[in-house]
């Protein structure tokens, strides 16, 4: 193996978008990753694919950061690091950062303005508008306005924070991802709760796309360091998640492929300069046909290894733009994989789009079923065990939770 490809992924982050880094670069790099993050968490435990080596509670203050990151770099000074935040707390610390570690680590971020203009959802909207994109009925309200004002487009509709990260770190009795708002009590109780706890941010309120979760849509992207869009990958989802911290994650997609909108989509990024991983939310509004735009994660999604799975291994991407400095232009995927968080029976219990069950059903039958948890390079026996209690779990899940999206 060349000099230029001795390198260790180290993955700043510790959940499924962690995971999902990690199998591909196992699998195009035969590598095991090493992960830094704020805590432990069960995705990346007992794996041959990815080694959790450091845990600092602090990691998001930055002082704390940086300094855990040269402490790490001083510990592995052999080979090349490549650093891959997996999490939008991280991809922002990495922004504000970045100078203080190029250094001693190799990466591919955006400008932490750019960045910050991106993940605040009312701005992101200013510059959807710039850019011919089209997203649902939008409003805001704030804490100091939040007990008398109602947006005029009505109900249902759907609330959410404008700040992820600080809506991360609140507490509050049944507190979801997102939520959806039948009416004016329910809109009026749930304000209560977010804004009873320790968030007080801008609320994104938004008018609600009719349709199930078959509509729904993500597009993931990487930019190279050159401004330059090289991979445009849309998926289908069957379903979404529907546990309270899950609402809105993708837990079953089929790849998909959109010509005029990978188009609008490499010139928005290329537009604004972006550079880095790149993954957005939308669903298809059959009232107009048209795709509405929900948000941008400055990142990898969670559901991101549907890429790697459809034959565009992310891992790769990222190792010849910054480590190799290849330029293999623009692929826009075209290739067509099933890839699931749950089990089989889940999907075909209910996802109700007939067409779609039919895909699922035939990609199943032609071997191209992808199971993002389990990984045949990664079956020991505590990752055995730990796949099957969490497809049980899923299978529990759907049956107790499935369509509740108020707080209850």
């Amino acid at each position: 193996m060349s000099s230029e490809l001795d390198f260790i992924p180290v993955l700043l982050g510790t959940d499924a978008n962690a995971y999902g880094m990690a199998r591909s670069f196992y699998e195009e790099y035969k590598k095991t990753s090493l992960a830094i993050g704020k805590g432990a968490l069960v995705a990346t435990a007992n794996s041959k694919l990815v080694k959790v080596v450091k845990i600092e509670p602090d990691l998001e203050d930055d002082e704390v950061f940086v300094k855990t990151l040269r402490d790490f770099a001083a510990e592995h000074t052999e080979k090349t690091l490549l650093l891959v935040p997996c999490g939008d707390n991280y991809i922002k610390l990495l922004a504000r950062n970045q100078d203080k570690l190029r250094d001693l680590y190799k990466f591919n971020c955006a400008d932490a303005d750019l960045l910050e203009k991106l993940s605040i959802k009312e701005s992101f909207y200013k510059v959807c508008e710039e850019h011919g994109f089209l997203y649902p009925k939008t409003d805001a309200c704030t804490y100091e306005n939040y007990k008398t004002y109602i947006p005029e487009f009505g109900f249902p509709m759907i609330i959410k924070p404008s700040n992820s990260v600080a809506y991360w770190n609140c507490h509050f009795p049944y507190k979801k991802k997102v939520f959806v708002a039948e009416n004016e009590e329910e809109y009026h109780k749930i304000l209560d709760a977010i804004y009873g706890s320790s968030y007080k941010d801008t609320l994104i309120l938004q008018e609600y796309i009719p349709g199930d979760d078959s509509h729904m849509r993500v597009m993931n992207c990487y930019s190279g360091k050159d401004g330059k869009v090289k991979l445009i990958s849309l998926g289908r989802v069957l379903l979404e998640e529907q546990t309270p911290e899950g609402i809105g994650s993708y837990a079953a997609i089929i790849n998909g492929y959109d010509k005029e909108l990978s188009e609008m989509m490499k010139n928005f990024l290329e537009g604004v300069g972006y550079k880095g991983f790149a993954n957005f939310d939308m669903k298809f509004d059959e009232r107009d046909g048209k795709y509405k735009l929900f948000e941008m994660n400055p990142r990898q999604g969670r559901s991101s290894y549907f890429v790697t799975a459809g034959g565009h291994n992310l891992a790769k991407y990222l190792v010849e733009d910054v480590l190799l400095n290849k330029d293999n232009g623009l692929t826009v995927a075209n290739d067509r994989v099933l890839w699931s968080m749950i089990p089989k029976k889940v999907i075909f219990k209910y996802v109700s789009d007939t067409k779609l069950l039919s895909e699922a059903r035939e990609l199943i039958k032609e071997g191209r079923f992808v199971e993002s948890m389990f990984s045949k390079d990664d079956a020991g026996l505590k990752r055995r065990i730990y796949f099957l209690i969490n497809q049980h779990n899923y299978v529990k899940k759907y049956k107790e939770c499935f369509g509740n999206k108020g707080l209850r």
